[in-house]
């Protein structure tokens, strides 16, 4: 059962009450635990589809109108790097959703609860539930608070591989030791400081909303200062 303490953590952060808590439980019950307790418990599995959609609109709604200057192409490789699903798990550990899943026992035992596929799934479910519960408006307004910052900030603007052009430069005259190592991370919202190292000295660092970004972030850094 989600918590207590979780309904007014998302009251407090974000100003979100649902009109129908079984929606929201649905929203974060698992298909094992539903098939664990089969009278009257549903999975997030149609939320997760519904909230796909809900996602894509929402974010394509908030690009066009934000970034006037780029043309059909270029919103739509933004929009990709955006939606990409490997990006959700992040702003779903931010949110603190992964303590409230509903999991079988097996699941349980497994480790599902940190398993990053299971929380981008959640994190769909959720804002599917919310567009049913309250719109496309409260949607936004969630999105405003945990996704659009990083938009704004240019997170998912540059799909260049970083980290294999300074891997191939490094290593192109004999075996060079490369690390990342996360040197500070936040919840609300997700971010990360990661250090890049080479041969066990520090050549730069990077941000970033997770990992992924933060170490894109520190090998583009270093490019830099290699010229």
């Amino acid at each position: 059962m989600v918590s207590t303490k979780f309904v007014k953590r998302l009251k407090a952060d974000y100003g979100i009450a649902f009109h129908n808590p079984d929606l929201l439980e649905e929203a974060f019950t698992h298909s094992s635990y539903a098939n664990e307790h089969p009278e009257g418990v549903w999975n997030y599995e149609k939320l997760e589809f519904l909230g796909d959609a809900v996602l894509e609109l929402a974010v394509s709604d908030y690009v066009y109108r934000h970034f006037p200057a780029l043309n059909e192409g270029e919103l739509t490789r933004l929009r990709s790097n955006i939606v990409r699903t490997e990006g959700f798990s992040e702003f779903a550990v931010a949110c603190g959703f992964q303590n409230e899943i509903n999991l079988g026992h097996g699941e349980e035992l497994a480790g599902a609860r940190q398993r990053k596929t299971l929380l981008e799934d959640v994190f769909e479910a959720f804002n599917g539930a919310l567009f049913l519960d309250q719109g496309m408006p409260q949607v936004q307004n969630f999105l405003h608070l945990t996704v659009y910052p990083l938009i704004a900030k240019g997170e998912f603007n540059d799909s260049r591989d970083y980290k294999t052009d300074l891997q191939e430069l490094l290593q192109k005259d004999g075996a060079v030791q490369i690390e990342y190592e996360t040197v500070t991370e936040t919840a609300l919202p997700a971010s990360f400081v990661v250090a890049l190292k080479v041969n066990q000295q520090v050549m730069a660092k990077g941000s970033g909303h997770n990992k992924k970004a933060a170490e894109q972030a520190a090998a583009k850094a270093a490019l830099a200062k290699l010229g």
